[in-house]
């Protein structure tokens, strides 16, 4: 430890650092916060491992933020430096590799540039990993079915719940069609959408109606069998039959009904409260009793046709799975001994995704299990319970979302700013002497008591001094016995202490241009983690470590918890360029993966931010590997405005009398002229443009340019100033809400 001596420079009064004196220090750390030089080395403030060499590389930086295990098959660091898409998994050729990067830059860089001009944050959605989605659990049920010697098929569908964007529902029902792979509804414009892209869909896929159902539902269920859709009526409540028979045998509709069962069996985890005997959804055996002794009646028995369950999402293990399938193959053999038709096992959601790449069977965040496993676990326990009973295998269905969509979009965003770290610097001696002759007899014990616990080397006791002596500064600050210069030289000197015993936080705050309530609702709301890297500058070492605030005005607005219980992020500074050239020195990318699940779904407009921009990006044989086949810009702050019920054309129009009243009178108080259209024509459009453009921050440079003498101002850049003043050749004509 080396001594605490204090260096005597000539400073003025209050409290005075030489930034290139070390005395109260050790030499500055050039690494913290993430692994410094031991080839293995834990950091007090993370539990993040990671092997570190004098030179970094791409392949440190995907074992640092476990690329490879939540990633696998389809995301991984290229040679670049950068991240990658696999687009076909694991059959993905080396020129098939997307570069994450050159889609943002493709997508935001400006139309002149050869770019299409978006602003972020930007969603990008890659078909072609839903395909292989869907082609990987139908394979690996299509090997468990033919392992097992079971004598029935696979025939899945997608709830879309998950995720009901058009395209994303339409790929699905396109892609699954060879799989007669189907849809599932859970309310009355889920249904509507669902009959709309089944009808160019497997007339065989299923569409299975699940939710609370009122008469409109059911009649809009029973016409949808009567065009010729392989449509199932699922009994959520025992009173929906009711109005199932009633409605079926006045238009003439012979239905197809199914019923949730309760199951005892439930797992313990958050995603299991909707299930077990007390769950929100099903019928009680005795209930399900009570439905075939109905339908006996109105002679009706043979129409009950599927068993449907569902024991909780992000199943944690095929021990638990396989319990609750037995379960339901009981059930399931207990209706076909009481006379139903039955044909099919709807074993529900429940497959999960390694969110942090554990492979663990204890948290939310992972499962113990693959596709393969799953599928397994499925086809073993129902055939095992169908063979003792001697009951002919039925259909299987699985109603999986979250592991079909989760990895096929990517959302990007930039961070456009950093909170500056402490300064590395110390106190002069003359600083320090008035620094401390403000300060009462007891805070000045308090920093001798410090002083002398540092050069102890008892570290835990000059953390707790420093608290003390921050503390009772502060509540001399608020009796007003000390400035604010005082209150900031506390801090300061604090942190050369915390520094010098190698015990400082260097955590900064990262501020990112997105809301996480609109685009990350599951964060905020439940708690859910999703892995979030640098799509670029993987090759270079990070050298701080950070957490993420958003541009919203509340305080939960921010992430500060990431994969592998981590309370902070390994980032690089913001405004270094790339090694590799891909940096810019500006804009630094960071990328959430593995949220393709109901974040689009559950996002609203908080603080009035909507949605990001997207783009359809599709693997080709082109220069880049890729191809953008849609592009959308994320929606104006018109769009957000009229989802509140506003009307923007209005605002627009009392906006454009008030600046007209008020523009006129400083006319009036001018050079006398009187001619200052130019200023109005450009504040008018630069108004519009605000309107029509998205909420988030621009990245474009802007300034309040005065135009004409100062009659008018427009907020905009140097192209748009231009084009305002071409244009400009009235007040009339440009006093007008054009809509984008």
């Amino acid at each position: 430890m080396p001594a605490l001596a204090i260096c005597v420079d000539a400073a003025p009064p209050g409290y005075a650092f030489a930034a290139g004196d070390s005395s109260l220090h050790p030499s500055p750390v050039p690494f913290s916060g993430v692994p410094p030089a031991p080839p293995t080395t834990t950091t007090t403030t993370s539990t993040m491992t990671t092997e570190t060499s004098p030179h970094w590389s791409p392949s440190l930086s995907s074992s640092l933020y476990k690329v490879d295990a939540w990633g696998a098959p389809y995301f991984s660091v290229n040679s670049s430096g950068n991240m990658s898409v696999r687009p076909h998994g694991a059959s993905t050729l080396a020129h098939q590799e997307i570069d994450l990067l050159k889609i943002v830059k493709k997508a935001s860089d400006p139309k002149w540039m050869g770019g299409l001009g978006l602003q972020l944050p930007l969603l990008v959605r890659l078909p072609d990993v839903l395909k292989n989605r869907l082609e990987s659990l139908n394979s690996a049920f299509d090997f468990a079915i033919q392992s097992q010697g079971y004598d029935s098929h696979y025939q899945g569908v997608y709830p879309v719940k998950c995720n009901q964007n058009r395209f994303v529902v339409e790929d699905i029902v396109r892609f699954g069609s060879p799989f007669r792979f189907g849809l599932e509804a859970g309310s009355k414009p889920e249904l509507l959408l669902a009959m709309n892209c089944l009808c160019k869909g497997n007339p065989d896929a299923l569409l299975v109606c699940n939710g609370f159902k009122d008469c409109e539902y059911i009649s809009l269920a029973l016409f949808a069998r009567k065009i010729g859709l392989n449509t199932v009526i699922v009994l959520e409540q025992e009173e929906e039959l009711d109005s199932v028979i009633e409605i079926s045998k006045k238009i003439s509709i012979r239905p197809v009904i199914g019923v949730r069962a309760k199951l005892r069996t439930k797992h313990s985890g958050h995603f299991g409260s909707t299930s077990g005997e007390k769950g929100k959804f099903g019928l009680t055996t005795t209930q399900i009793l009570r439905v075939v002794k109905k339908l006996q009646e109105a002679g009706m028995l043979d129409c009950l046709q599927l068993l449907h369950f569902h024991i909780g999402s992000q199943i944690p293990s095929t021990a638990l799975l396989a319990d609750g399938v037995g379960e339901a193959a009981q059930i399931y053999c207990e209706l076909v001994r009481l006379g139903a038709n039955m044909l099919v096992i709807d074993i529900g959601g429940g497959l999960g995704i390694d969110y942090d790449g554990s492979k663990s069977g204890n948290s939310d965040l992972s499962v113990a299990y693959g596709l393969e496993e799953y599928a397994m676990a499925v086809v073993q326990a129902v055939k095992y319970v169908c063979d003792r009973k001697n009951v002919k295998h039925p259909l299987l269905c699985s109603e999986s979302g979250r592991a079909i969509v989760s990895h096929h979009s990517i959302l990007v965003f930039e961070a456009v700013s950093a909170s500056g770290a402490n300064a590395a610097s110390s106190m002069t001696s003359f600083g320090l002497q008035y620094f401390l002759d403000g300060l009462a007899e007891d805070a000045r014990a308090d920093y001798r008591n410090l002083t002398a616990a540092a050069m102890r080397g008892e570290h835990e006791t000059c953390v707790l001094y420093a608290e003390q002596l921050k503390q009772r500064c502060v509540d001399q600050f608020k009796d007003g016995n000390i400035g604010m210069e005082q209150l900031a030289a506390v801090d300061a000197l604090c942190e050369l202490f915390y520094k010098a015993i190698g015990m400082n936080e260097s955590v900064r705050t990262y501020h990112v241009n997105l809301s996480v309530f609109t685009s990350i609702p599951d964060f905020w709301g439940i708690g859910q983690l999703f892995p979030i890297v640098p799509i670029h500058r993987l090759d270079e070492r990070p050298g701080v470590r950070g957490v993420l605030s958003d541009l919203t005005c509340d305080s939960d607005g921010k992430i500060d918890r990431f994969i592998n219980g981590e309370s902070s992020l390994p980032l690089h500074e913001i405004g270094e360029g790339s090694n590799n050239g891909n940096g810019n020195g500006e804009k630094y990318y960071l990328g959430m993966f593995l949220g393709g699940a109901y974040e689009e779904a559950l996002g609203g407009v908080h603080n009035l931010f909507g949605g990001p921009s997207v783009v359809r990006v599709s693997q080709s044989d082109g220069p880049h590997s890729f191809a953008v086949t849609q592009a959308v810009p994320g929606p104006s702050c018109s769009d957000v405005l009229r989802v509140m019920q506003h009307e923007p054309e209005l605002m627009f129009e009392t906006i454009k009398h008030r600046a007209e009243e008020y523009c006129h009178t400083d006319e009036d108080s001018d050079d006398g002229d009187g001619d200052h259209g130019m200023g109005n024509a450009a504040l008018a459009s630069s108004i519009a443009r605000c309107f029509h453009n998205m909420p988030y921050l621009v990245g474009s440079s802007c300034s309040m340019t005065a135009m004409n003498n100062g009659g008018g101002f427009y907020y905009c850049n140097d192209d748009d100033y231009s084009a305002a003043a071409d244009s400009a050749s009235g007040e009339d004509e440009q006093w007008s809400y054009v809509c984008a």
